[in-house]
């Protein structure tokens, strides 16, 4: 598993498991996402881009909260590479349950949002869309939201029934209960109301719900 320096803003690499206590990004992807090309070549033409302001916020973010290692999906895995890249889609839930904090950030959502109102940004944020985050909502047990400017908007454990109203996920499992509580229809549930860019993603992204691993093709 690869993860990124606080200290340096550069990979390093540990065996999995047996990875030092890490932080780890929750977002939507954009365009300028910072890659892993870019990361390992050091490319500092995008150094102003959103991508790469996601990656110095992550880390900056983790070293404030005392962590030395960061791990953001775009740079940290070589989607080139197959056989890493199958092994990380299988991985993915587990590292965001094993993660010391999740970082959700929410690019959509600005400064001053009011989120107890119906219409506000936060409840219709993309990222309460997208396939891949309901995983990244559900596994980790530390979870905070930050808005587009990277301020506090609240966690998981400080906002349950807004997560709740929003997913329709019961709080009890946004809390912390064991999913193979929910049946397969109420998981399924879930799943309905996201989307993904790739058609096989909808079916990836519930590999962690649902407990399963597969090879992929």
């Amino acid at each position: 598993m690869r993860l990124i320096s606080t200290a340096t803003l550069k990979l390093e690499e540990f065996d999995y498991p047996g990875t030092p206590p890490y932080a780890i990004l929750s977002h939507t992807w954009g365009p300028g996402e910072y890659t892993y090309d870019d990361i390992q070549k050091c490319r500092r033409k995008l150094e102003n881009g959103s991508g790469w302001l996601k990656v110095q916020h992550t880390a900056r973010r983790a070293a404030i909260d005392g962590l030395r290692y960061c791990w953001v999906d775009t740079c940290c895995i070589n989607k080139a590479n197959h056989s890493e890249l199958s092994e990380a889609i299988n991985s993915m839930y587990d590292w965001y349950k094993e993660a010391q904090r999740c970082y959700a950030y929410l690019e959509d959502v600005e400064r001053g949002d009011d989120i107890s109102k119906p219409d506000s940004g936060f409840r219709k944020s993309r990222w309460f869309t997208r396939g891949w985050t309901l995983q990244e909502l559900i596994a980790p047990t530390e979870l905070t939201f930050y808005n587009r400017q990277w301020e506090h908007i609240g966690s998981k454990k400080d906002l349950p029934q807004t997560l709740s109203e929003i997913t329709r996920i019961p709080r009890r499992f946004l809390l912390g209960d064991p999913l193979w509580h929910a049946s397969v229809a109420q998981r399924m549930s879930w799943v309905s109301r996201r989307r993904t860019t790739k058609p096989e993603d909808i079916a990836y992204c519930m590999m962690g719900i649902f407990d399963v691993h597969m090879p992929l093709l």
